[in-house]
């Protein structure tokens, strides 16, 4: 490993960093720098293929103290785009003036290479993929063949696929520490990002900082607990937005909040069937009208606006819930997918145990149960197969992915929203007893709160913590 952790960096420009037109012009600030860090691919072989991580750097404003490594989630999210498009927000904050911003895009994200592919991307706008509601609509073992066979094809092999898991990122974030200079991480993760955060804090405590678990995922779930406790929290929203929405005249969801998940089923219906078109030609299906649902119900800043695409949906006018939908995906002007949701499909094929048909079609009934929401027969009927069926590796993942008894960890600090609907506060709570750590509650109804909230209180807490190691007193609680 000496030549990787021995490697030296070279800072420049960011147009090769850019996969995107949005991407282009962020990373056209000169403030930026870019640069990639050579990785094995496949840590058993060393000297084998070379993997290569993109890297985003804010540099300090003054002498750096060290670098705040960021991942914000996914598994697809890429930490190159991420600190270039809450910029203003870094150049601002006192973090940046003890500490340079970096970051990075996890193998097979973003501008990290090799690349991860399944589908391109007039594929996924006309819906030619494995599509994701209750859970992914695959049918037969012969569709999950087809699927896993073009992942292999498009992702350049096999090896590619086998070494895509959460393990060699954890692994790729200590040779990164070692590049950058830092004798011991400060690492700030948003949701998927807990995961990988967590893992490197039980197997590397005496090089860790400081760890902030923004949104953190429960420990202890396995995966189908995961999903249904994330349909469930899905569902308490809806129910809030179908409450407020109610008091306005004329609700599209109706009076009767009660009754909202049925006049949802009434909405969605006629795309079943026959997809909406929109007016640059596009078609818009059931899946797409879920997946923008969801996006809506992401933060309660956005509710107003998924109300509004549910009344023109109803109203045969469905270019706001294809707007939600690509907000969804990361879905550029330019057509271009920012989340990578084949890399996403590709990391939890290596993290996650396989379901088998039966369980993942009762995982399918289980979420109409929790989420009645979604319980119309397209999303929840018939027999379904995982989309990592047919698979070319086995998980390399411990199950659970935490050890229940950590001793002796420096203290991480985890953050967790009351009201998050992808990452459920209870999974904070055990995130936070897991580790030891220190926990931050938020009363506040989204997806992410540091930085992203808006709110002082939570700001301020976590920049102490990474400036200054203080953590929150014991109960502490922000709104937003």
């Amino acid at each position: 490993m000496a030549a990787y952790l021995t490697q030296e960096l070279e800072w420049g420009g960011c147009a090769d960093t850019a996969t995107n037109a949005l991407d282009a012009e962020l990373f056209a600030n000169p403030a930026l720098e870019c640069a990639s860090v050579e990785v094995p691919l496949d840590y058993g072989a060393p000297e084998g293929e070379r993997a290569q991580i993109a890297l985003t750097r804010l540099p300090a404003r003054g002498e750096a103290e060290g670098s705040l490594l960021i991942n914000p989630g996914g598994p697809g999210g890429a930490g190159t785009s991420f600190v270039a498009s809450h910029l203003p927000q870094w150049q601002e904050g006192p973090v940046a003036e003890r500490f340079d911003i970096v970051g990075f895009d996890p193998r097979g994200i973003g501008a990290s290479t090799p690349a991860l592919d399944c589908y391109t991307d007039e594929e996924y706008d006309a819906g030619d993929v494995p599509r994701f509601g209750a859970v992914y609509d695959i049918t037969s073992a012969e569709q999950a063949a087809d699927h896993a066979q073009r992942c292999i094809e498009g992702s350049g092999g096999v090896e590619n696929l086998a070494n895509a898991g959460s393990a060699n990122v954890v692994r790729d974030m200590d040779v990164m520490r070692e590049v950058l200079g830092d004798e011991q991480l400060t690492f700030l993760g948003y949701s998927y990002g807990s995961e990988i955060g967590a893992q490197y804090l039980a197997a590397h405590p005496d090089k860790v900082r400081a760890v902030v678990l923004d949104s953190a995922v429960g420990p202890d779930w396995t995966p189908s607990e995961l999903r249904l406790a994330q349909f469930a929290a899905s569902q308490a929203r809806f129910d809030e937005l179908a409450a407020l929405c109610a008091e306005s005249p004329g609700c599209v969801l109706g009076s009767d909040p009660a009754a909202a998940n049925q006049r949802l089923h009434e909405i969605v219906a006629p795309l079943v069937e026959a997809p909406a078109a929109t007016a640059d030609g596009r078609h818009v299906s059931v899946w797409d009208v879920y997946l923008g649902i969801t996006a809506g119900l992401a933060a309660e800043a956005h509710w107003p606006s998924l109300i509004s695409a549910l009344t023109e949906l109803d109203a045969g006018r469905a270019e706001e819930i294809l707007a939600l939908r690509d907000g969804f995906y990361s879905r550029t002007a330019d057509g271009v997918y920012a989340t990578d949701i084949d890399t996403n499909i590709a990391v939890r094929c290596m993290d996650w145990p396989r379901l088998t048909a039966e369980e993942q079609t009762a995982l399918a009934r289980e979420v109409a149960n929790v989420a009645p929401m979604f319980g119309i027969d397209v999303l929840t009927a018939g027999t379904y197969h995982s989309e990592c069926e047919a698979w070319p590796a086995s998980p390399t993942r411990d199950e659970p992915w935490l050890p229940a008894d950590l001793e002796g960890l420096p203290e991480a600090l985890v953050v967790s929203l009351t009201g998050d609907p992808a990452t459920p506060y209870p999974g904070g709570v055990s995130m936070a007893r897991t580790l030891g750590a220190s926990l931050l509650t938020v009363e506040g109804k989204q997806h992410g709160a540091y930085l992203l909230g808006g709110s002082k209180c939570v700001d301020d807490a976590v920049n102490a913590y990474i400036l200054d190691l203080e953590t929150p007193p014991v109960d502490a609680r922000c709104s937003l």
